[in-house]
């Protein structure tokens, strides 16, 4: 076979085993987004806890929970939220679940204090589901040495050690009974994007959860225990203050889509599918054009931010 030949086979084959894995990728996206059933939840143990349950995306996990028959622990700060949440369930529900409220102000607390509240509330019950909501972001897009200790500290606290607290508390129980599901809610800002500036701290603490998520995952499958790390775009909550779009989901809209990905393997994610197909977009437009894009609008988010908080003193 003469050179040439050998050329035009191996561009072929090289052509024919991209397209074939394009394929294969393809038919796999469409299993898991449209035909993959959801998980019984209720395998793994009668009890979730969702922390941030009060509102937006926690507050919507925790209304779906109860619809597929699991009982609720609600982690919050807000003790009036709280109960409004409880009673929206139990409207919804009836005797049929039962809800649970543990007030805890993950600013306020330190890591030993966390563990101990989690593991005295859960004393008991056949814990099965853990979600991880809770989270904080700065009112605006600012430069990093802007913000105060103040908010540095409380948004570690809350984004980062929290959440590393709540899972020590509830994952010795999960490994006991050898099974059960940790899903870590975080932010396609810290993997999706090349990154994201004036919102520096944020994306780190989400960039945290992420790498925690797979690491544990891999520690504890052999367990029983599926940890998944879910990353969603924008959703509209009171956090975020956007409008809905097709890419910016309500938080009702988001927790169904995520909820079909509970307990099943993928430890990254990304399971609402106008998010996904936005991810796709995204990885193919070069980083240095994201960097300067997302740096352009930050900072035009930002001079909108200063004007508006300078009003209210």
């Amino acid at each position: 076979m003469e050179w040439p030949e050998i050329f035009l086979v191996a561009t072929c084959s090289t052509g024919f085993i991209t397209l074939f894995k394009a394929f294969i990728y393809f038919v796999r996206w469409v299993w898991v987004m449209f035909i993959r059933p959801s998980k019984n939840l209720k395998t793994y143990g009668s009890w979730a806890i969702v922390t941030g349950s009060t509102d937006g995306i926690g507050k919507a996990i925790s209304l779906e929970l109860a619809s597929k028959g699991l009982n609720v622990l609600l982690v919050g700060r807000n003790p009036k939220k709280l109960e409004a949440t409880s009673k929206e369930i139990r409207d919804a529900h009836g005797e049929h679940v039962e809800v649970k409220l543990v007030m805890i102000d993950f600013e306020k607390v330190h890591g030993e204090q966390i563990v101990k509240k989690i593991g005295e509330e859960t004393e008991g019950l056949d814990v099965g589901v853990l979600v991880n909501n809770v989270g904080m972001a700065s009112p605006y897009p600012r430069y990093f040495q802007e913000d105060d200790l103040e908010f540095m500290e409380a948004i570690i606290k809350v984004n980062l050690e929290a959440i590393t607290w709540v899972t020590k508390a509830v994952i010795e129980g999960m490994i006991r009974k050898k099974k059960g599901v940790i899903v870590n809610i975080g932010s396609g800002s810290c993997s999706i994007i090349p990154s994201y500036p004036l919102c520096s701290l944020y994306a780190a603490t989400k960039a945290y959860l992420w790498m925690l998520s797979k690491c544990i995952g891999v520690e504890y499958k052999s367990k029983g225990i599926d940890i998944q790390c879910q990353v969603p775009m924008f959703v509209a909550t009171k956090m975020v203050k956007l409008k809905t779009s097709l890419f910016i989901p309500t938080a009702n809209d988001y927790s169904k889509s995520c909820m079909r990905w509970f307990g099943y393997k993928e430890s990254i994610c990304v399971p609402y599918i106008f998010h996904s197909l936005q991810c796709l977009l995204l990885r193919m437009v070069p980083d240095s054009l994201l960097n300067w894009y997302l740096m352009r609008q930050h900072l035009y988010l930002r001079k909108r931010g200063l004007a508006k908080y300078s009003k209210l003193k």
